[in-house]
């Protein structure tokens, strides 16, 4: 059965945010301490079930717009440029994500100032009071110093809330904040990393909310436009890739779910990319020895961020030792062939077939017959695995259509995305 496979959405969720902090050291644990202090404002209202579960998801993305950013660190500063280019980025990155609907506009209007009131409307549009608790949120959590005991920063961190209430926040959200200030458990779960986990898994109900394999393709299509929207040469990478190794898995005889499992696979193995600053990725010329070692990392960081996700092995496998070969060259594990999954295998020569036909910076993507060269190359080096190379060449003119047409339709997502965010911004 092709829907037997459960996969908690919260793990998806704490692997997207996870990724997002290791941007920088100074971004470590940012989005807990807002699903944290977020959650705990929400609890203070007396929210309903509900809105404390949308208000935690919105927290552990709110800012998932940073990664189009050149200096993402900025935003750790308590005064920030009124600047709304990553809220509307988060807004239309997670918008057209049908579970995710209703959490977009939290995340479009979660740096609006309350102003007398004013900021109850934005443009004539209406601002959810759960923006501005997470506005909230968001502003205490910069204002915690790691370096120094959280106790002895109460009173600094509540004089400056308080001297923005009716400014920068609701004063009725600010009263319920300084309630919980009042006492030494809350600020002390914020900076204890594990303690501050284990209550947001163990006190929310999303821990309870399970995709099935149908749903897991959805939000992993999502993380993929999130990782390849940063730049447009590779505004598409991820979905050729799952699209190529999802047919080669069923042309070398894999079963029903293991080619849904291997799509999946082909839209998380760059998730790691999402540590690569985008100057970076958007490079035309060759890169220097610094800068390929920083992209190598990127298999690494799949690997370790789908750690979190229970269920998620066989998948994480595949996915993110898509840059390890046969002959035991490749990176980061240096594995060889006997140590690589099927699964991995193909991911290998899916990545590569889609690679070397698509558009790069510094060249055009290859055609029919200089692909072929590349591939058998790369079978004769043992480098990729021989019978999926036999296969991907015997059967070139059907993948390379289902390559063609899903990252066509994917240029297009990424064209309305971007003339939609110009217009907003």
């Amino acid at each position: 059965m092709i829907d037997d496979i459960k996969i908690p959405l919260f793990d998806m969720i704490m692997c997207l945010s996870e990724t997002m902090d290791m941007i920088s050291q100074k971004m470590v644990g940012h989005h807990e301490k807002v699903m944290y202090i977020s959650f705990c404002i929400a609890k203070e209202l007396n929210l309903s079930a509900k809105k404390c579960e949308e208000i935690l998801i919105a927290a552990a993305l709110h800012d998932v717009g940073i990664l189009y950013l050149k200096d993402r660190t900025e935003l750790l500063n308590f005064e920030i440029e009124e600047d709304n280019q990553h809220e509307e980025i988060g807004y239309l990155l997670v918008k057209n994500f049908k579970p995710f609907s209703e959490i977009a506009p939290l995340i479009r209007y979660h740096h609006v100032d309350w102003q007398g009131g004013l900021g109850k409307e934005v443009e004539e549009e209406a601002v959810p009071s759960e923006s501005h608790l997470l506005h909230l949120a968001d502003r205490i959590a910069v204002l915690i110093d790691e370096d120094k005991n959280v106790l002895n920063q109460v009173d600094r961190i509540c004089n400056i809330i308080k001297d923005n209430s009716g400014v920068k926040f609701d004063p009725e959200l600010v009263e319920a904040f300084l309630q919980l200030a009042r006492k030494e458990v809350f600020w002390l779960t914020a900076v204890a990393p594990r303690t501050l986990r284990r209550f947001i898994r163990h006190n929310s109900s999303v821990q309870n909310i399970q995709l099935d394999l149908e749903g897991l393709v959805g939000l992993s299509n999502l993380f993929s436009q999130i990782i390849d929207f940063r730049s447009p040469f590779t505004a598409s990478h991820s979905e050729g890739v799952a699209a190529v190794a999802e047919l080669l898995a069923e042309l070398v005889g894999m079963s029903e779910q293991e080619c849904y499992k291997i799509n999946v696979a082909g839209y998380l193995h760059d998730l790691g990319k999402l540590v690569v600053p985008a100057e970076i990725l958007n490079k035309s010329a060759r890169l220097t020895e610094q800068e390929y070692n920083i992209i190598k990392s990127h298999s690494f960081y799949t690997y370790q961020v789908l750690k979190v996700v229970d269920g998620l092995e066989e998948i994480r496998k595949w996915a993110s030792l898509h840059h390890e070969r046969i002959n035991g060259e490749g990176y980061p594990f240096c594995y060889s062939g006997t140590q690589l999954p099927l699964g991995s295998k193909i991911m290998a020569v899916a990545d590569v077939f889609t690679a070397i036909s698509e558009d790069r910076p510094y060249r055009a993507g290859m055609g029919k017959t200089d692909a072929i060269k590349i591939l058998e190359k790369e079978a004769l080096s043992c480098s990729l695995d021989s019978e999926i190379i036999s296969v991907a060449i015997n059967n070139y003119d059907e993948l390379s259509h289902i390559r063609k047409y899903s990252q066509l339709g994917e240029v297009r997502n990424y064209d309305r995305f971007r003339k939609e965010l110009k217009r907003r911004i």
